[in-house]
């Protein structure tokens, strides 16, 4: 589970999160939304261990990651969280099945097991034929499709998706929303996901809108 208590975040010159409390239950996934520069963004870098707030808690499992030192933030991180980002950050150089496997194989999992597990992925995705494709071989849902992949590999208990769907088209950014809670909710990850677009929050369970750094309305579906 994961619980804010009253955090605030600042930077300079600009109060960005006000004193936002929020839980987030195990397998629940949440939309955070909001106008530009609410603070929604900065919202899932506190939940993730990203970013440090000024001010309050933030639990996961009863572990306040605020209070944590960088490298226990980073091991849990990348122990227990996985990340989509916009753009996928995928690394060039790697294909598909090496890019989903090395987060495995960062933790200690064996190369042979994490590349196993990274084909079971990307075929659950789709990407069955293109696991030895590189980056640049792949079209811009595809390439999203290997990044969830890469987030989803473990599988970790909580996934961050900030704006995922934003370098999408509209169809394939439905597509691509509707993969990630489809294997969200058959793992049992929590999934908590920034986005601008109503019709991708409507994916979630519940919904979280933003404004000018606090919780203005809560809305489970």
């Amino acid at each position: 589970m994961l619980e804010l208590r009253d955090i605030t975040k600042s930077f300079p010159q600009q109060r960005v999160l006000e004193g936002i409390s929020l839980t987030v239950s195990d397998g629940e996934s949440v939309a955070i939304m909001g106008p530009s520069g609410s603070g929604k963004s900065t919202l899932l870098h506190c939940m993730s261990g990203v970013l440090v707030p000024d001010h309050g808690e933030v639990l996961f499992d009863g572990r306040d990651v605020a209070a944590m030192s960088d490298a226990e933030r980073s091991r849990l991180r990348l122990e227990h969280f996985g990340f989509i980002f916009q753009d996928g950050q995928l690394l060039p150089e790697l294909t598909a099945t090496e890019n989903v496997a090395l987060p495995q194989i960062m933790r200690g999992v064996p190369r042979v097991e994490a590349h196993e597990d990274a084909v079971d992925m990307l075929t659950r995705l789709g990407l069955g034929a293109f696991t030895d494709r590189y980056p640049g071989q792949l079209s811009g849902g595809q390439g999203q499709r290997v990044a969830i992949a890469r987030a989803l590999a473990g599988p970790p208990s909580v996934v961050f998706a900030d704006e995922p769907t934003a370098a999408l088209d509209q169809a394939t950014g439905h597509e691509v929303m509707q993969q990630i809670v489809a294997v969200c909710q058959k793992f049992g990850v929590t999934l908590v996901v920034v986005t601008h677009d109503p019709k991708i929050a409507d994916w979630c369970s519940r919904c979280v809108e933003i404004r000018d750094g606090l919780i203005h309305s809560e809305v489970a579906r």
